[in-house]
């Protein structure tokens, strides 16, 4: 059986005006998935969905405190982070850094890390031909993966 491991995969960006509506939908899978036994989390912790996801499940920590976060990060990536994105990072349990010849294809293998470790997999996508939103949502069904989607 696969385990209880829950991703967010999905837009990086998220208009103003949506915002509210896609905290409300991402809190409502994430409650779910706590409901649901999930305890750990993965996040690619990019702008959007991925850094909203990371600051939602640590929301969740005073009530869940067994959460488990993992940040899975190209090593370059983070030379642009600000001083909140560095705070919240410090609170993930674990941080996977993938390889330096994985920077071609970056986004493509974050996903199919964190699909592939997933048993649950939330996609925040706005119908439009995002290219590395479709491709999670048809990884994670290819991967017989439990898909949620929050259109925005």
């Amino acid at each position: 059986m696969q385990e209880k491991i829950c991703c967010v995969a999905g837009y990086h960006e998220i208009p103003a005006d949506k915002l509210d509506c896609v905290r409300r939908e991402l809190e409502r899978e994430l409650g779910a998935a706590l409901e649901g036994g999930y305890r750990e989390f993965l996040t690619g912790f990019e702008e959007g969905a991925g850094m909203l996801f990371a600051r939602l499940v640590n929301d969740q920590r005073e009530k869940h405190p067994d959460i488990f976060l993992e940040a899975v990060l190209h090593p370059k990536e983070c030379e642009w982070f600000s001083r909140a994105q560095w705070e919240l990072l410090s609170k993930s349990e674990s941080i996977k850094v993938l390889c330096e010849e994985c920077q071609q294809d970056y986004l493509l293998n974050v996903t199919r890390y964190m699909v592939g470790r997933s048993s649950r997999v939330i996609v925040v996508c706005d119908g439009q031909d995002d290219s590395d939103t479709l491709y999670a949502m048809d990884y994670a069904r290819t991967m017989e993966r439990d898909l949620r989607i929050i259109n925005i």
